[in-house]
């Protein structure tokens, strides 16, 4: 369990999220996705990343439990600082990073999805940001990748989830394929890849981030203020600790 890094004799490196029961990642479980991922972009024998989950869904956020338990505000400042490197990592990574997501794809997913390079899903797979119901703001920036502007704030200020196929017209889901498929799609798309020249896929990847039109880290960095903002207000604490309450 936790999160797992293998690397492929074709140069696919699978990093693999699997921390039941349904993959809310403790501040350690953010931190570690982003060193999988920092790895993954120096070794020079990678040459695209598959990143998926094990369990009911692909994430479901943070592990809000571990959040409430924990006195002060350790574990708010160590799930955005861990938030922040995880969804970073995806972006930076040296190689394309291919998202295969089964399930519920939620809050913190939807900032590891948003930032990756190509999204394939199954065909029980939903998205969704409910951070307005707990309290807290972020990954507006990555919702923003995947639907048109006046849909992300639709499902921002409702806290709506999306179906993949639902996506698929809008082009941030490239595939929607039955569960069993979800492995090999997403390795068949990293085959392609990994079977071009390293030096110029690297190169191209560092092009196309330098193109685009947000800084996506700033802009994440700026949502996390009005989250403490939130925090400080004592709002955050009264809606966590209701989410808690009914589990």
């Amino acid at each position: 369990m936790g999160i797992t890094s293998e690397l492929r004799p074709d140069g696919i490196r699978v990093v693999t999220m699997e921390h039941p029961p349904v993959n809310a990642l403790t501040v350690q479980g953010w931190f570690d996705v982003a060193a999988a991922l920092d790895e993954a972009g120096r070794d020079h024998d990678t040459h695209v990343v598959v990143l998926r989950a094990e369990g009911r869904g692909f994430n479901a956020g943070v592990d809000i439990k571990e959040m409430q338990q924990t006195s002060g505000f350790d574990a708010l400042i160590g799930a955005n600082k861990g938030c922040f490197a995880a969804f970073r990592a995806v972006y930076e990574c040296a190689v394309p990073v291919i998202a295969a997501v089964h399930g519920f794809c939620l809050g913190g997913g939807i900032g590891l999805v948003g930032n990756a390079d190509c999204i394939v899903a199954s065909d029980d797979a939903y998205f969704g940001v409910p951070e307005v119901d707990r309290g807290a703001l972020g990954a507006a920036t990555h919702l923003a990748r995947m639907v048109p502007p006046h849909l992300m704030r639709t499902l921002y200020f409702t806290g709506r989830t999306i179906t993949a196929a639902d996506l698929v017209p809008h082009g941030s889901v490239l595939e929607v394929v039955p569960g069993d498929r979800l492995d090999e799609t997403a390795l068949a798309i990293a085959a392609e890849i990994a079977a071009k020249d390293t030096r110029v896929i690297r190169a191209a990847k560092e092009a196309l981030n330098g193109i685009d039109p947000v800084d996506v880290n700033k802009s994440y960095r700026f949502e996390q203020g009005f989250t403490f903002e939130l925090n400080l207000a004592g709002v955050a604490d009264e809606l966590r600790d209701d989410f808690v309450r009914k589990q």
